[in-house]
Order: C-alpha cells, then structure tokens, then sequence
C-alpha cells in the first residue's frame, strides 16, 4: 500500500511539473506577442535558456538552500529514494524557474542576454531559495515567530508572494537601472505607443499559462490525499473575475482582457485552499482591476517601462493575493480561518524586501561592472540581428 500511494503521489506530482513546464512556453509566447517584431526571436530563446540555467543552479544550489537536499551521492542511493521525492525536485524547480521569465518580460527590448542568464543564475540559486526556504521550510524561525504572536503562520499555498511577488519586485529595480526602451518617451514628456506586435501569439501565450495555472495551483497539495477540488474551484472563480473586471476597465483592450486572467490567477495562489468561492471571484476581480489601473499609471504617468507589466501582474497582484489569504481565508468572511491577516502582512513585507534587495543588488553590480543593456545601434536593430543573427521570419536573411 505505501508502495502504491508513493507511485500515485509521484505521478500526481509529476502531471504537475509538466504542466508548469507548459506555463514557460505561455510566457514566451505572451512576450513574443507583445514585442515589436525584431525582438520576438530573443523572447523565444531567453525563456528556454533562463529554465536551462535555472535547472542546473537550482540543481546544485538553490533546491540545498531551500530545503537542505542536495543529489551529490551515486545513482543507485538517488534511486532508492522514493520516485516522490525526486519529482518533488522537478516540481519545485519549475517554481523557481517562473522567477527569470517573470523578469524577462519586464526587460524585454533592451537587456543585453548574458548578463541576463547570470543574472538568472544568481537569482534562481540563491536569492528565490532564501524566501522559499522561509515561507515553506520554516527556516530562520520566522513562521514560528508569527504563529507565537499573532496565532497563525505566514500562508502563501501556491506562491502568490513567495513565486509572484518576489518575480514582480526583482523586476522592477531591473527596469529602472535598464531605463525605458529608447523612443518610448519624448523629451516633452509624450508617450510613444508600442502596440503588441501579434495578438494572437499573445492569446495564445495567455491560454497556455491560464491552463497550465491549474497545475501550478491544485498540484501544490503535492499528494493526492491532500489535493482539494476548493482549490480548482477557487482558480476558476479569481480567473472568471480578473477576466471580466479587466473587459471593463480596459475598454475591450485585447491587451488587458487577456492579462484579466492572468492577474486574477497571479492572486487566488496564496488563498485558492482557504477561501469560499465569492471570496476568489472578488480576490480576481480586485486583480483584474489592479492591473489596469497600474499599468496605466506606471506606463503613461510615471513612465516605468515596463514593457508586459509584470510588476502590476506578479508583483502587485502578488501582493493583493498575499494579503486577500488572511481576509478571505477568515472564517468571519466565508473562509476555512486558520490565517491571521497581521501574518500575512508580515510575510508579503519580508517577501518585498528580500526581492527588491536582491533585485537591486543584482542588476545594480551588472549595470556596474558588466553593463547590462544594449548599446543604440543594437537596440535600434533589434535583439533577434543583434544578438541572435537572424529574424523571426527571416526575411533579410533571404532576400537578394
């Protein structure tokens, strides 16, 4: 019988992995859909190359960080470890993995691609692990702290913060040590409009990351007997909310309606196991909201290019569904309880923190020493010529 419900769980964790894994191509096809044509080669090969990175670091690096494991014995004693366990690895790594394509959305255009991939490196192997390891291994004594003082732990199910969130804040101090994407704003303050370059790409990218979302939530349970159709429930409501709000306030914007999802997803993580389903329709419709309004603000207003919005996305829509598990997780308002909002609250902040550190030591010590954006003519080019030499269609590669 244990045999038998070791192989059910590993499966069960395994179907998850492949479905996150799937997630990584919706994200290189959201970003190719967004960027202008010379650039959409570059957005395929960054999101294959950061996973590629983030296997090997979190492999030899990361995964020991956060959960104190490591593989360096021989293959016969990894082997008699129970298939569960090693699954559990790929699982988790495709967690860890979201961060560096989170990121690269945001720098999209105008980032040089092997400082990236260090960057990558570091981020995936040491900064993400040392949050990881804190809201889900319980290390440094944090989440014994919050339950001794407000009654509950920190709770984040399926990483809201510690996923999310912690890629939206990494993002944004590379954003603003990368600057906007030469043309974007004129000197008498316009905003020069960068369409999306193919709509469909970006549905499609949209549609693989909304169906993949399903794994990435529900496989969180991580064994079958824990796994809770409130959870499945829950992602379909936030994803129904976020969809609908962002149709509204986009103005029928295929753009918006199709990050409604997205964000309303990004938010029901934290709480999808806690929450009664009319509290993750409003937790999705409030991140719906979010997004556009943010990313209005942060693209017209205070002129952050931030090229696919992923710190309205990830980051604060994060931090909306870290914060919305210790309201709508309460039993007073529908919830299963055993959240504290003032545990929330502590654990979002810590997340923060730790990102935005990371993020600006990072990014700032490559800006110093290695340089981490392209030069005019290359950007003016495009990064498909100028790093990969050759188009998305080839077409002056062909022509004589």
């Amino acid at each position: 019988m244990d045999d038998h419900k070791n192989g059910a769980d590993a499966l069960f964790i395994l179907l998850g992995a492949i479905m996150i894994l799937a997630m990584h191509a919706g994200f290189a096809f959201l970003e190719l859909g967004t960027v202008r044509r010379k650039n959409q080669v570059n957005a395929l090969v960054k999101i294959l190359a950061d996973f590629a990175v983030s296997t090997i670091v979190y492999f030899f690096v990361g995964y020991t960080v956060a959960y104190g494991v490591d593989f360096f014995r021989g293959a016969e004693q990894l082997a008699a470890r129970s298939g569960f366990e090693l699954v559990k690895f790929f699982f988790l790594l495709t967690f860890a993995a979201a961060i560096p394509a989170i990121i690269s959305g945001g720098i999209a255009e105008r980032a040089k691609f092997y400082p990236q991939l260090l960057a990558t490196a570091v981020l995936v192997g040491l900064v993400y692990p040392l949050f990881e390891g804190i809201a889900w291994n319980h290390h440094f004594g944090f989440q014994a702290w919050l339950q001794s003082t407000f009654g509950a732990e920190f709770h984040d199910f399926a990483g809201s913060i510690v996923v999310h969130a912690m890629g939206g804040w990494i993002a944004l101090p590379a954003v603003l040590l990368l600057g906007a994407r030469r043309g974007r704003y004129t000197k008498d303050g316009a905003v020069a409009a960068h369409p999306p370059s193919n709509i469909p790409f970006l549905a499609l990218g949209a549609w693989i990351l909304t169906v993949g979302w399903f794994g990435f939530n529900v496989m969180s349970a991580q064994t079958l007997d824990k796994m809770n159709g409130l959870v499945a429930l829950n992602s379909l409501m936030a994803m129904a909310g976020g969809t609908l709000v962002a149709l509204l306030l986009g103005k029928n914007d295929p753009g918006f309606i199709y990050n409604g999802p997205l964000a309303g997803l990004v938010a029901i993580c934290a709480g999808s196991d806690l929450m009664h389903p009319l509290g993750a329709l409003f937790t999705g419709g409030a991140a719906g909201a979010i997004f556009v309004w943010m990313f209005t603000l942060t693209q017209n207003k205070w002129k952050i290019d931030d090229v696919l919005g992923v710190w309205p996305l990830h980051g604060l829509c994060g931090v909306w569904g870290g914060l919305a598990a210790g309201i709508f997780g309460l039993k007073a308002m529908g919830g299963l309880g055993g959240v504290s909002f003032m545990s929330q609250l502590c654990g979002t902040l810590l997340g923060i923190a730790i990102a935005s550190a990371g993020g600006w030591i990072v990014y700032g010590l490559l800006k110093k020493f290695i340089g981490i954006r392209l030069d005019a003519e290359q950007e003016f080019e495009g990064a498909d010529l100028s790093i990969h030499k050759i188009s998305s269609t080839a077409e002056r590669e062909t022509s004589w």
